[in-house]
């Protein structure tokens, strides 16, 4: 009997001499359900190098994801880590104490990124920082090159350029535009990825200094803009027409041009392997006018404040804070990291990271997402009464600026 006791103290001495100095399981929460496979390879990638630390990735349904998440954190069971949105979305949930404040000595990569891109991830109160950011989108025209070349078209350079190519191919028996907008934030997504060079980067930044609203002539003059081109242009009866079966147009090859993010070119591969994409920012009214994509940022990596697993929590976030992993996730899915020094392999997204240059915000996401009503719920409604011919951009431009005027201050008369 002695004996074996000594052979089972042995045993346990060496499993322990063995084992890591601590062992811990991370939950990882996200509401990218597409991306699964992908985020199982980074994560084995992060434990090959941290043994001892596992890391167990959740997701849910995009819709519903902020609900899912605040209802777990407020009760205690949240995640050790998790994706959080950005802007309004991220404060939200940082505001009720459920974040980890972050710094750049407990994420030093912190210090190097873009400004934009750490602000989209901080309280504008006093500038915390909260969250890693993961990517940029742009809002832009995707085309398709074969339908361009054979109708000896070339990437607009103009309004009236663009209106003439789109006749082009509506002659030519092809749908100019894909997009339709009975899916909510299709409008606004077509509002702001058609609409924002003929608005102009001098409204953008007048309205952020608090000289001009959206009653502004460059504002509502770019809507009604926006509003004759889906009337000429987009597929028949586009106001009944949901997302996916626009997406299922444009990537059939029944469209010439889909107006959508960035992160919509790996899903038209998907579908449609052989389809060869062209982008480009829609044009202002001359030549000269600068050409604007919509910017934004999607989203960060975040710890829960009250985790039991914090130090292997910021361990993981710095893993997902460097370069290493910020190269994989543009190489693996096809998207915009946001952690300076990546490179991307895929020239398309190249494209994309060059017309970031000349950018402004999407704008109700970034700027209008922090009370309610919230910029992007008024402008879908809006532009969806606007496309079906019940209201007119000046009255657009007065509801949005009298519906935010009940919490965004320099609205407030």
């Amino acid at each position: 009997m002695k004996t074996n006791l000594i052979r089972i103290g042995a045993a346990l001495s060496a499993v322990l001499v063995a084992a890591p100095a601590f062992a811990q399981e991370l939950t990882f929460w996200s509401w990218r359900q597409e991306d699964r496979a992908a985020y199982e390879t980074f994560i084995d990638t992060f434990e090959a190098a941290n043994p001892g630390i596992t890391v167990k990735f959740e997701t849910f349904e995009a819709a519903n994801y902020n609900t899912i998440l605040s209802t777990a954190l407020a009760g205690g069971v949240g995640p050790d880590v998790m994706m959080v949105r950005a802007y309004g979305g991220m404060e939200n949930v940082a505001s009720a104490g459920y974040l980890e404040a972050l710094t750049t000595g407990s994420v030093p990569a912190l210090a190097d990124f873009a400004a934009p891109a750490i602000a989209a991830e901080s309280m504008r109160a006093d500038g915390t920082i909260y969250a890693v950011p993961f990517a940029s989108q742009t809002q832009l025209v995707i085309y398709n090159k074969a339908l361009f070349d054979a109708n000896g078209l070339e990437e607009p350079q103009t309004w009236d350029e663009l209106k003439a190519a789109s006749q082009t191919l509506k002659d030519a028996g092809v749908i100019p535009f894909a997009n339709g907008t009975a899916t909510a934030w299709q409008n606004e997504t077509v509002t702001f990825g058609l609409g924002s060079s003929l608005m102009g980067k001098a409204f953008y930044d007048e309205l952020m200094a608090g000289t001009a609203d959206f009653t502004d002539a460059r504002f509502t003059g770019a809507l009604g803009e926006v509003a004759a081109v889906a009337a000429e242009y987009f597929p028949d009866g586009f106001i009944g027409l949901d997302y996916p079966s626009a997406q299922q147009l444009f990537s059939s090859g029944m469209a010439g041009m889909f107006i959508g993010g960035s992160y919509e070119l790996a899903t038209f591969k998907t579908q449609n392997p052989d389809i060869e994409l062209g982008v480009f920012a829609a044009p202002g009214k001359t030549a000269e006018d600068a050409k604007l994509v919509g910017l934004y940022f999607d989203g960060g990596y975040a710890a829960n404040a009250a985790g039991a697993n914090k130090e292997a929590s910021i361990k993981f976030l710095n893993y997902l804070a460097s370069k290493e992993f910020g190269q994989a996730f543009a190489n693996t899915l096809n998207n915009i990291s946001t952690i300076p020094g990546v490179t991307f392999d895929n020239p398309l997204l190249a494209e994309v990271n060059d017309l970031n240059k000349s950018s402004i915000p999407y704008l109700m996401l970034a700027h209008f997402r922090y009370g309610e009503p919230s910029g992007s719920v008024l402008i879908q409604a809006e532009m969806q009464k606007l496309f079906a011919g019940e209201t007119t951009p000046e009255a657009i431009g007065t509801a949005l600026t009298t519906g935010l005027a009940a919490w965004y201050e320099p609205f407030k008369k």
